[in-house]
């Protein structure tokens, strides 16, 4: 298949795991398209933005499809209330899918592995996020996905929600 080709969606199963010592090359490994590299940092400079705020409870996954590594996802963990740095309780900081792992239903399935863990989580009623604007931005697919804008910016990206209440929980 060539690269410009979309792949399938596919029915594999994706999960989050912890990233370790055995995984963690393979995982800073992932990279987005070039094209969207002004949308999203790389797996190393989150990890990195990750242990240098340990105050807003960094959880860092991998998303694996099979045994096969196929994307990241970060998220700021029930953050207590009026922490400087971050606003919100849950907050999905970095997601990204490898670049050679785009359009076969993995975000989407990353997203709802993440959905699945929040409803475990105390209070977590919303899920925050935020989208660089511009021509290739994910917000699309956020939105898409259920997310919401909220007419808000962080850091200079557009605010977006998802009430995780109004999910509709998976069979």
């Amino acid at each position: 298949m060539g690269s410009t080709e979309r792949r399938p969606p596919t029915s594999a199963v994706v999960t989050l795991r912890e990233i370790t010592k055995e995984n963690r090359s393979s995982i800073k490994a992932l990279k987005v398209s070039r094209k969207q590299e002004d949308y999203v940092d790389s797996v190393k400079e989150s990890l990195a933005e990750a242990a240098g705020t340990p105050s807003v409870r960094p959880w860092c996954r991998a998303v694996y499809t099979g045994e096969v590594p196929v994307g990241f996802l970060m998220i700021c963990d029930d953050v207590p209330p009026g922490n400087p740095d971050m606003p919100w309780r849950y907050y999905l900081w970095r997601m990204l899918i490898d670049r050679h792992h785009q359009g076969r239903g993995y975000g989407r399935a990353a997203l709802d592995c993440l959905v699945e863990y929040l409803r475990t989580r105390p209070g977590a009623d919303v899920l925050v996020a935020s989208v660089v604007p511009g021509r290739r931005t994910p917000l699309g697919f956020y939105l898409r996905y259920g997310f919401e804008p909220t007419g808000g910016m962080f850091d200079g990206e557009q605010v977006i929600q998802l009430r995780l209440t109004t999910v509709p929980q998976s069979d």
